[in-house]
């Protein structure tokens, strides 16, 4: 590598490397961040301070799918036995999962039970 050393006051102040180099150098600042992140994220995950949501899940809530019906069909549950499960009417579930009514709290709570999660996914 070619570098050039500017001196202040006798001693190194500068050193001017390539663009080339200084881009892999850059870069390598990059991985090792991300490679930080990631043990982080997954250290946390082992330890059950963070939760992961699978990524089909949260494409669907993006894709503007109600949380609820995202997770239920995630699971495999379908929204009679939700519904029975939790003590509402199927009706009642379709319309709060087309966002159509309002769960209460308790339902949320009895929802997010049932599906095994905590309310703050569904929130």
């Amino acid at each position: 590598m070619n570098v050039q050393i500017i001196e202040k006051n006798g001693k190194p102040e500068w050193a001017v490397i390539p663009f080339s180099e200084y881009k892999k150098f850059q870069e390598a600042l990059e991985d090792a961040e991300d490679t930080k992140d990631i043990e982080t994220n997954m250290k946390a995950l082992s330890e059950g301070a963070e939760i992961a949501i699978p990524g089909e899940i949260t494409f669907a809530i993006l894709d503007g799918t109600n949380p609820i019906r995202a997770w239920r069909e995630y699971k495999h549950i379908k929204m009679n036995e939700l519904a029975k499960k939790v003590g509402i009417s199927p009706a009642y579930l379709s319309q709060i999962e087309n966002n159509k009514r309002n769960p209460t709290v308790d339902t949320l709570k009895n929802i997010a039970q049932e599906l095994g999660i905590d309310i703050d996914n569904l929130i």
